[in-house]
């Protein structure tokens, strides 16, 4: 395969796609969290870092001619196009540094509490963030940018010194156009804080279409253009750090949350149709796998939280790679909701802000009367909604003749065929696979974990499954499930206190705070775990 070509077209080995994933994909800009170090914890901790969590799923790609010229066009792909530029780091309402010192780091930690420090431990290495830009393809394979953020250690203590392991991570859904990892906020600094501070080199693309980048669009859980787009950034990022003479160490992760879970899975299978790169071990984290049965599942009646954002993402990305998922866009949307919603998302708006001016609905994706409908999901099925009730009806009449639920079908409708063809089980991992997430999560069903590590373990190749809300399973990961426990304690009673003030109910309020505050911090703990145990093992060292 050439050097150039990181990944060969997705073998169709299995179908099973969904068209909606959702998450919680607000982001909360200035907390931060770091790896644990200690046994002791308390839920003020573990919610701080929770909190700083906020994402969502989805990716897809299509073939074409076209598609395969722009993929060889000028400039080279993964080519470092501009940077590295160092960025400032917000260390507070109005003041920036551009490194953030291990003792820096601890004092913020200390004022988020003494718990926090001592569950994350001691940080170790001053962190320092440089941005680049790239040249990568979109969702047609059309030439285009895209910017990196490039995490780095650095430091006296031996951990900081010499080739460090490196972190290539994949962020959860954003919403807002100037999405920048580089900023160090929110999910970024968890990451930097968890990875960055202990040892590890971190890669985090921002995605085509987001800061740094020209595309218009972007292809939002385009399994294929997501895995280019990240071995793309991984190229650049070696080219940087040959300009700042920092030598990576031969260990290559790839970790991420919700949307990044499976663009993670997504990249681990581009990287082994190659030999470019050698995957150390990957961490797929509350991520929608099994995407055909996650959008039957929706369509079946069963939408998930914040589905209203995240099928227009879904659709465009859909539309831009070809699929032809509509005709025209009143073929899906209502009429209210139709125009201008192809270029919609990502905006600088935030989501409230969009359904306050009419944009999307808030909750309702189907007609009242749309037919079925599962119990517990009135809220999504109301006026004015989302879908019309006619696409529904032929999505459903193709699910009848084709359904899905051994993982081998032939679809009809263009939506399913896109959601399959995105569906992750369809490659055997090479390298060590974790994944991570809660049972209970109801934004990302727990079943993309579970039938994708059935699938895996059918072909030989089992992975670490963790399950967050089994409290007393014997294996490593026991502090990653009383942090989410903890979690859990301190969002009740939160949830307790807004619904006497709100009149909501603290059940709902709970269950949209599960995907982004309580299972993304204790999985990215268990990441970080998992990718610790390995780096002790010899056998773990692979070059990339």
């Amino acid at each position: 395969m050439s050097r150039n070509l990181p990944y060969a077209p997705a073998r169709s080995v299995r179908a099973d796609v969904p068209a909606s994933v959702v998450m919680d994909a607000h982001m909360t800009s200035h907390a931060t969290v770091a790896v644990p170090a200690a046994t002791r914890a308390t839920s003020a901790a573990f919610a701080l870092a929770a909190a700083l969590l906020a994402m969502a799923p989805f990716a897809a790609a299509a073939e074409s001619s076209s598609g395969a010229r722009a993929m060889l066009s000028a400039p080279e792909r993964g080519s470092l196009l501009a940077g590295p530029t160092l960025s400032r780091i917000e260390t507070g309402i109005f003041s920036t540094s551009k490194r953030i010192a291990p003792a820096m780091l601890a004092e913020a930690l200390d004022k988020a509490g003494d718990a926090l420090a001592d569950v994350a431990g001691k940080p170790r290495c001053t962190i320092t963030t440089y941005s680049l830009r790239y040249s990568t393809i979109g969702g047609s394979g059309e030439a285009t940018d895209a910017s990196t953020a490039l995490i780095l250690p650095s430091g006296s203590d031996p951990l900081c010194q010499g080739p460090r392991p490196v972190l290539l991570y994949a962020h959860g859904t954003a919403i807002a156009k100037d999405h920048n990892m580089a900023r160090l906020r929110g999910e970024a600094k968890l990451v930097a804080a968890l990875f960055t501070a202990q040892g590890y080199i971190v890669v985090a693309p921002n995605y085509a279409g987001y800061e740094g980048s020209s595309l218009p669009y972007h292809p939002y859980l385009n399994a294929e253009q997501q895995a280019a787009d990240m071995i793309d950034a991984l190229r650049a990022a070696r080219a940087a750090m040959q300009k700042l003479k920092i030598q990576p160490g031969p260990q290559l992760f790839l970790a991420g949350y919700s949307q990044g879970g499976h663009v993670a899975l997504a990249t681990q299978r581009a990287m082994q149709q190659g030999s470019e790169f050698n995957v150390t071990a990957t961490a797929g984290l509350s991520g929608p796998y099994a995407m055909a049965r996650f959008a039957d599942t929706v369509f079946g009646g069963q939408p998930n939280a914040g589905i209203t954002l995240y099928l227009p993402l879904i659709a465009t990305s859909a539309q831009r790679a070809g699929a032809a998922i509509y005709s025209r866009p009143e073929e899906l949307y209502e009429s209210q909701y139709a125009s201008g919603i192809e270029s919609l998302l990502p905006n600088s708006l935030k989501p409230k802000e969009l359904v306050k001016q009419g944009k999307l609905p808030r909750r309702a994706l189907f007609a009242r009367d749309s037919q079925p409908q599962a119990s517990g999901a009135a809220a999504y099925f109301s006026s004015p909604h989302l879908v019309r009730t006619s696409y529904r009806e032929a999505y459903l009449q193709d699910l009848a003749a084709h359904p899905c639920d051994d993982g081998a079908c032939t679809p009809a409708h263009n939506l399913r065929k896109w959601m399959l063809k995105n569906d992750l089980r369809n490659y055997t991992p090479q390298s060590p696979l974790l994944l991570c997430g809660g049972s209970k999560d109801p934004s990302v069903p727990f079943f993309n974990a579970t039938e994708a590590a059935q699938y895996f373990a059918q072909r030989g190749a089992p992975p670490t499954l963790v399950d967050l809300e089994e409290q007393d399973a014997p294996d490593d990961f026991g502090l990653p499930r009383r942090a989410f426990a903890l979690i859990r304690d301190e969002l009740a009673h939160r949830a307790q206190e807004e619904a006497a003030k709100s009149g909501r109910s603290a059940q709902e309020l709970m269950l949209e705070g599960y995907h982004a505050r309580m299972a993304g911090a204790p999985c990215l703990l268990a990441a970080r775990r998992y990718f610790d145990a390995l780096l002790a093992r010899p056998e773990a060292l692979a070059t990339h």
